[in-house]
């Protein structure tokens, strides 16, 4: 205990999966408040005043009076040193770009100790905001100096690299939206979608799905051009040329003016256009070349009018942002580079990060700018005249939204595009005179079609309304009705929970899926022991997550397992809880009895899908109490079918299962069917009626049928070495 003012960070949990706090990752901390435990906020003079100064977000926090400005009510009333911590964590997260809400503090068993939980989307960025908070509290709390904007830049250069991207976040969120599961697989933006066999990838705006020759296609101006003008979408008249002189021997037969572009560019690298001269159609080859692989370069007809990004996602355009050309004004003092800085890169909408939908400008450091203010005799340092007009970019600021505006005409030319080059999600690029126009009645033309097109521009466009772009994605990748899962069923308890998930693989494997189990007796694919040691947590359970071959899972969970780590999945289809006794071992999560041991099993209860069935046991009172808890449907099992609990549940027509004259019956109200006598099974098996049906329940909720389950019953063996494979 310590002795003074102050706050210690005694230990630090990342919990990955649902947990005893929320159904979300977060990040559980202890803290030791010591001498502060006598002195809530309202005893602490100045305080309030200078906390709210270094983060006047607080007020948006509702707290526990649920509304605006909750937080604040509470500092004032006066709150402990960890409820303020838990607070001011999140909002630095806030701050930092990476959006959260869900926190909690809880006082232990020592006094001055509390438990807080807050939600993260990353761990690291969590553990910093943490360390972060605890110093601004204290400075606040003392009246110190404090660089709040140093540590939150930090932290937002954290989030920056760390963090998905807003593009795949946007996605991954449209997924959420649908009760699609998500796990990313690596630290960048690879991410997949649902579980098992259902499961589908992304890597920001590529899938699966998206071809590795159509990328190869799109990636070659030329050919893409070839196979386009073959299917009747119209392109630009051009040449592939290999030096500068061919390049302007090009741009004479074509007919000036031209457009000069690498051979394999994208993003507007490199890309010149409106070339009229010898001099500026040479200079532009060069340019190509140097952003270009240095193999060729394309010079083609120059089409006028503005720059449109058609997104197209499956068959169907989904969004579309139009450009325009991009001017300086002088001032008779200023050079280019100074108007770009005062004129063009103030705009809030302009920025370095991928938040930004516009890019800021240097003149200076931008080759194809540099290109466009030679040609009208001007540099980066140059000083226009008072109230001269400058062209700084003629491309490259495609982020208005024109979705509704766009032409049936225009769109089926975007997605026959997409089409004949091979990519689920592409992004068209096409000059148009007018967007609402037939593209019959104007000079429009697909210029380029893009593989991993950018999102940002229709998510967050410069001007207009965002576009639900992952929602489309989503609604390609999975059809309606397929939320990405695969049956799973979580097994909680102290009594034969790791035979009782073995017993369930087998029973569902035997129904003709393939299973994976992950539980203290190993890790199990179709019956085959892979692992030999306790799997029984939550690194073995992402292997299944992740397998592909997996049609179903099973997991055991501990009450540890949850305490210390969360759930390997997010729902499940099935939760099993055999009792929720309380174990010497959970005193080191400061769980000292039977009414705390409720709270960790409920964890399992609450994560079972509304369309699930809670399997519990009738003899436990506790597990009976879970029953009120569960979204999904109830099946209680017990030994004896007078049993009250069971009883009153098969008279309200619900399913129960239980021993009756040396049988295991299952009966949904008045129905009865004997499934066997347990004297035929095998004598480990006949001697634990209770572990057999709870495993016979659950494959019951599975709609396995009577007749199967017997099947499994009779061909279960309990050592893993003489399992069939």
């Amino acid at each position: 205990m310590t002795d003074k003012k102050n706050i210690e960070i005694l230990r630090v949990t990342h919990l990955r999966g649902p947990n005893i706090w929320t159904y979300r990752p977060v990040i559980e901390a202890w803290v030791d408040i010591g001498e502060l435990e006598d002195y809530p906020s309202n005893t602490l003079p100045g305080f309030y005043d200078r906390l709210t100064a270094y983060l006047p977000g607080l007020i948006e926090h509702k707290c526990s009076p649920g509304v605006r400005g909750g937080f604040l009510s509470r500092l004032l009333e006066g709150t402990w040193a960890a409820h303020i911590l838990e607070h001011v964590t999140l909002e630095l997260q806030n701050l930092a770009g990476m959006r959260t809400a869900f926190g909690k503090a809880r006082s232990t068993s020592q006094r001055g100790v509390y438990k807080i939980a807050f939600r993260t989307r990353q761990e690291q960025v969590g553990r910093e905001a943490l360390v972060i908070a605890r110093d601004l509290v204290m400075a606040a709390i003392n009246n110190t100096p404090f660089d709040l904007d140093t540590r939150v830049t930090h932290l937002r250069d954290q989030v920056d690299a760390l963090c998905l991207g807003p593009s795949t976040s946007h996605i991954v969120d449209a997924a959420t939206d649908r009760s699609i599961p998500s796990i990313r697989l690596t630290e960048g933006n690879l991410v997949q979608l649902g579980y098992g066999v259902q499961q589908r990838r992304i890597w920001t705006a590529e899938t699966d799905q998206t071809s590795a020759i159509a990328e190869e296609i799109a990636s070659d101006k030329d050919l893409t051009k070839s196979l386009l003008d073959s299917c009747g979408v119209p392109v630009p008249e051009g040449a592939l040329v290999r030096s500068a002189e061919a390049a302007w021997e090009a741009a004479q037969d074509i007919g000036v003016p031209v457009a000069v572009k690498p051979y394999d560019g994208n993003h507007g690298r490199g890309v010149s256009l409106d070339l009229h001269t010898q001099k500026d159609v040479e200079a532009a080859y060069h340019l190509a070349y140097r952003k270009g692989d240095g193999s060729a370069v394309i010079v083609e007809q120059y089409i006028p009018g503005n720059e449109h990004r058609l997104l197209v996602v499956g068959r169907h355009m989904v969004a579309a942002a139009a450009g325009d050309a991009l001017w300086v004004v002088g001032d008779g003092v200023s050079s280019v580079d100074q108007l770009a800085a005062m004129q063009v890169n103030t705009d809030p909408r302009r920025g370095t990060t991928e938040e930004a939908p516009l890019n800021v400008i240097i003149p200076s450091e931008e080759a194809e700018v540099v290109l466009e203010l030679e040609r009208v005799g001007l540099t980066p340092q140059s000083v226009p005249a008072k109230d001269q007009k400058v062209l700084i970019q003629r491309n490259g600021n495609v982020a208005h939204d024109v979705t509704d505006l766009v032409h049936p005409s225009i769109a089926a030319a975007a997605a026959l595009a997409a089409r004949v080059v091979g990519l689920d999600i592409a992004g068209v690029d096409m000059v148009l005179e007018d967007i609402t126009k037939p593209l019959s009645q104007q000079r429009g033309a697909v210029i380029e079609v893009n593989a991993s097109p950018g999102l940002l521009a229709h998510i967050k466009p410069a001007q207009g309304e965002g576009r639900p772009v992952g929602k489309a994605i989503i609604d390609h990748l999975f059809q309606t009705g397929n939320d990405g899962r695969i049956p799973i069923v979580g097994i909680t308890g102290t009594r034969n929970t790791g035979r009782i998930a073995r017993l369930i693989s087998w029973l569902v494997h035997i129904s003709g899926k393939h299973v994976g189990l992950a539980c203290s007796e190993g890790l199990y694919l179709d019956g085959r022991q892979v692992v030999a040691t306790d799997c029984a947590n939550w690194e073995a359970g992402q292997r299944l997550l992740i397998n592909r071959s997996v049609q179903a899972a099973v997991f055991e969970n501990s009450s540890q397992m949850i305490l210390g780590e969360g759930l390997a999945y997010d729902k499940c289809a099935v939760g099993v809880v055999t009792d929720a006794q309380w174990l010497p071992a959970l005193k080191d999560f400061d769980i000292l009895d039977a009414e705390q041991t409720f709270k960790v099993a409920r964890t399992q209860v609450d994560v079972i899908l509304p369309s699930g069935t809670a399997v519990l046991n009738a003899a436990d009172a506790q597990a009976v109490e879970l029953a009120e808890l569960c979204d999904g449907k109830v099946i209680f099992y017990g030994l004896d079918p007078q049993q009250a609990v069971i009883a009153g549940h098969r008279s309200k027509g619900e399913r129960v299962v239980f021993v009756h004259d040396g049988h295991i019956v299952l009966a949904q109200g008045a129905e009865e069917m004997a499934l066997l006598p347990l004297a035929s099974l095998k004598p480990t098996k006949a001697a634990q009626p209770e572990l057999v049906m709870a495993a016979v329940a659950a494959a019951w909720a599975l709609n396995i049928s009577p007749e199967l389950i017997g099947a499994g019953l009779r061909t279960f063996e309990s050592n893993p070495k003489k399992t069939p494979y």
